[in-house]
């Protein structure tokens, strides 16, 4: 690096304007943040927001046995440290109407999310035999969506610790509960939220329990017009126990351009429960690839290849906002016809760890095929999006912040020639004592858990519980997170 772009990337950034009433500094305590949103971002120079990169890590799961088949779909990942990975998911061989009596609800294991299996759950006897991997069947409509979470609210009981929504528009979504995953019973006979009219609920329904709201939240399919047109589109409704509802409200997504989102996926971030991430289904009806040759070649259903799919990616921390800061798609179609097909590449809910460095979503691929699949993909930790500065170098300054603990631990990768340097600031925009940018040690490399480090050392907690800012100055790099630890 030449002595001037040093000079030109740790100079004293502007002062913040400071005005009187200002915003009380964002309570960061010592919580994970995301380069995902602008949030806790006041200004971008020189650097942008950009989203991840998933890599494909091949086909996880075939969809293979005579009660699954090319109508498989909403799939649900859940994992909990030191027990098995389970995968939730509709079995539909033949296409047929939501919540016909021939959908089942499927379940499939892993040690590692890697290598998955279907293990005999001998729960459901099909054709005289408990051999298969059925946990619900002969309870239509319930598993057209079945969808379950693992219950993190302090003092659940064990035999509820598994729970679970389902339903369509005519059933309205009905609570189960479970104490292995495995064996599920109804909670009660009336449905947690009461069946109505108009096309809702005819996807995954999305409940969990938010350490960060504190209570549980339910995201589900409802429809809105817009200019004219009816827009696939996203409620929600709350609940202190499980059991009792608040009355539907409809999401906002900010302005930003409407688009049919076929599945949500909102759930929290397993590093970061305050944010709740949505890797969801882009649902373009009417947007034809194939050509009927083309179709027919795959083996694909007839009724199935006239529209096409995507994911994007989406976010929220709480209450009834969603942020589109990625309007491209996360993940494309990819090569050959079998990726362009209508209802194809929609995303299992849930991302998980799966190695060291490394998390995993999964997609459900070859709709309406023989070839019906679960594709895994790859990221590293906190790697749904990053904050990027190019050679030429830029920064990121944040806004008033307060922090806990002694140390800053950043989520970073750097190319040979680049860097990361950081600034810690007054709410004024002066720079602390001894935690200037040119007093801050030059990070070169690539590390999930760096910690930051000054000429005068890493401790940080004279300065906890004060209003500050953070300056990071990157070259050539990328930062996905950072926390105060400690």
């Amino acid at each position: 690096m030449t002595r001037r772009e040093f000079s030109l990337l740790t100079a004293a950034a502007p002062a913040p304007s400071v005005q009187t009433g200002a915003p009380a500094p964002l309570a960061l305590g010592g919580r994970r943040e995301l380069a995902i949103d602008h949030e806790w971002i006041e200004a971008l120079r020189g650097a942008e927001l950009r989203p991840g990169l998933p890599i494909d890590a091949g086909r996880a799961l075939a969809l293979d046995h005579p009660w699954e088949g090319a109508f498989s779909a909403y799939t649900t990942i859940l994992h909990a440290p030191g027990e098995p990975y389970r995968m939730y998911y509709r079995g539909s061989p033949e296409a047929g109407r939501d919540g016909n009596a021939g959908e089942v609800t499927c379940y499939a294991e892993s040690p590692d999310g890697l290598q998955w299996t279907k293990p005999a759950v001998r729960v459901h006897a099909l054709a005289g035999s408990l051999e298969n991997n059925i946990i619900l069947a002969g309870q239509a409509p319930y598993s057209h969506n079945f969808s379950p979470f693992i219950d993190t609210r302090p003092g659940v009981p064990e035999g509820a610790r598994f729970k679970a929504m389902a339903g369509v528009s005519s059933s309205g979504l009905r609570g189960f509960v479970s104490g292995d995953g495995i064996r599920w019973r109804a909670l009660r006979e009336e449905p947690l939220l009461p069946p109505v009219r108009q096309t809702t609920y005819d996807s995954q329904n999305i409940a969990f329990w938010s350490a960060h709201e504190g209570c549980y939240v339910v995201y589900f399919r409802t429809w809105k017009r817009i200019n004219g047109v009816n827009y696939r589109h996203v409620s929600r409704a709350t609940s202190p126990d499980f059991l009792n509802w608040s009355q539907p409200a409809e999401m906002d997504f900010g302005g930003s351009p409407p688009e049919h989102l076929y599945t949500n996926q909102t759930a929290p971030y397993f590093r970061a429960s305050h944010v709740y991430l949505g890797i969801c289904a882009r649902f373009f009806p009417g947007r034809q690839v194939l050509s009927e040759a083309q179709a027919r070649a795959i083996g694909v259903n007839p009724n199935y290849f006239r529209d096409c799919s995507d994911v994007v990616l989406i976010s929220s921390r709480g209450g009834h906002r969603y942020q589109r800061t990625f309007m491209e798609a996360f993940l494309r179609p990819g090569l050959g016809y079998q990726n362009w097909v209508s209802r194809s590449n929609y995303p299992a809910l849930n991302i998980v760890p799966t190695g060291a460095g490394e998390m995993s979503f999964y997609v459900n691929r070859n709709y309406g095929q023989p070839t019906a699949h679960v594709q895994r993909y790859r990221l590293r930790l906190d790697g749904l999006a990053s904050i990027h500065a190019g050679y030429a170098g830029g920064e990121v300054l944040s806004r008033t912040v307060s922090f806990a603990g002694r140390r800053l631990e950043l989520n970073y990768s750097t190319s040979a020639a680049g860097f990361v340097r950081v600034e810690l600031q007054d709410a004024a925009g002066r720079p602390l004592p001894g935690r200037s940018a040119a007093e801050g040690h030059e990070l070169v490399g690539d590390e999930t858990a760096g910690s930051y480090r000054w000429s005068s050392g890493e401790d940080v907690a004279q300065f906890a519980a004060q209003p500050l800012r953070l300056r990071f100055l990157l070259k050539d790099a990328d930062l996905y997170s950072f926390r105060f630890t400690g």
